[in-house]
């Protein structure tokens, strides 16, 4: 299957909600338990949030199918922090990290950060380390979700930009 990276439109919200919950309930569930998994999805943005992002001055881009669907996507803010990488599972490991670690790699320069940073989950930091991101420290922390207190951790990773 053919894809293409291009920007994030308003149109394309609702897609990147729902594509960022079945990346982290399905894939997600290859790294993490069911609780874990829940209280992530939790704080998942909807829609909205993908939108307010974009007009904040975050760069999205966006992994369409032949269709134009969007299939994954990427978030990186000005201060090149790198807030979000997902798949949708349909459509994993087929390079669409890569390339959107690519693109946004670029747009991250012409604003001018001087690096990339990021908090990787277990599944997305090989795409970050093998776009040249050095793991920086593990961080392990809790998210309130409901009754509970759930206990998670990522990667805090950077990559330097010359």
């Amino acid at each position: 299957m053919a894809y293409i990276i291009r920007p994030f439109t308003v149109d394309d919200a609702p897609a990147l909600a729902s594509l960022t919950l079945a990346a982290i309930r399905h894939v997600g569930a290859r790294q993490y338990g069911p609780a874990q998994i829940a209280a992530w999805a939790s704080r998942h943005p909807g829609a909205e949030r993908f939108i307010a992002r974009a007009e904040g001055g975050s760069e999205i881009s966006v992994a369409a199918d032949a269709d134009d669907a969007p299939v994954a996507y990427a978030l990186v803010e000005p201060d090149g922090h790198f807030d979000m990488l997902y798949c949708h599972p349909d459509h994993t490991r087929k390079g669409l990290a890569e390339q959107l670690l690519a693109d946004c790699e670029t747009k991250a320069r012409v604003m001018g950060a001087p690096r990339l940073y990021t908090e990787a989950s277990e599944l997305a930091r090989p795409a970050f380390e093998r776009a040249g991101y050095a793991v920086l420290h593990r961080r392990d922390f809790e998210i309130e979700h409901g009754e509970e207190t759930v206990p998670i951790h990522n990667y805090a990773m950077e990559k330097l930009l010359d």
